[in-house]
């Protein structure tokens, strides 16, 4: 239990009721002591408002303490199915790829255009800051992926936002990974934005003849606050080969 010295110098605080100074005091597990020969009401006030004032302050706002997510399963369909399967669709039985999704971020309802000009399956937000976000896209009829340092050129062709994340970028890392027992080929980008700007994690790969991109854009201030969990969403990010989770 912390211990607390009274003070003259802050005896203009000692307005506080006596009831209230007690109640403050134990809720902050602390006990005031005072010097041997002093016995004053007002000096015992007096510690309990400077304990309220040193212990109180509220902490600095940090990422969502013990941040729970949900999976979420997605179809990569086209734009001419646009809308949905029938009340018997069992999306996760159909699903061609899955991440994370942070419980509280809001579904933006994804509009045929988008989904026909530049593949976007899915999308996900902050509702509180709705840059900080992930989203899927995707492009059929590729066999493969192409070297490394052209994948992300070609998909900015098509993204706005990324052309705009890249000319800004004061670096942009780039590595190949491996997933699952059959090895399948992942490449991996992290834009570090410049001046303040954007962070984004992305993901791209090769089955089922298409081509998937799975996006994790931040500004500056939530990426600071929110990597961990970011970072968690990224990393879900898989696909399913034949359609079979």
């Amino acid at each position: 239990m912390a211990t607390i010295w009274s003070s003259p110098a802050v005896a203009a605080l000692a307005s506080a009721s006596s009831a209230s100074a007690s109640t403050a005091l134990a809720a902050l597990n602390l006990k005031v002591v005072l010097p041997k020969k002093v016995n004053s009401p007002t000096l015992t006030l007096t510690a309990a408002a400077a304990a309220i004032l040193l212990f109180a302050t509220p902490l600095p706002t940090h990422a969502v303490p013990n941040q729970t997510f949900h999976e979420y399963y997605g179809t990569a369909s086209s734009a001419a199915n646009y809308g949905g399967f029938g009340d018997n669709f069992n999306k996760k039985t159909a699903a061609e790829y899955t991440y994370l999704v942070p419980d509280g971020w809001k579904e933006k309802l994804v509009s045929k255009i988008e989904k026909g000009t530049n593949g976007t399956d899915s999308e996900f937000y902050n509702p509180k800051k709705k840059s900080e976000k992930v989203y899927l896209t995707f492009l059929s009829g590729f066999r493969s992926l192409a070297p490394m340092n052209t994948v992300l050129g070609n998909l900015a062709l098509s993204d706005v936002g990324l052309q705009d994340l890249i000319a800004n970028a004061d670096n942009v890392v780039e590595k190949e990974i491996r997933k699952g027992d059959d090895g399948q080929v992942y490449y991996v980008y992290e834009i570090i934005g410049g001046g303040g700007s954007g962070h984004s994690l992305i993901t791209v790969t090769c089955v089922n003849n298409k081509v998937y991109s799975h996006f994790v854009n931040a500004q500056k201030v939530e990426w600071e606050r929110d990597e961990d969990d970011l970072r968690k969403i990224h990393h879900s990010f898989q696909t399913f080969t034949n359609r079979n989770p």
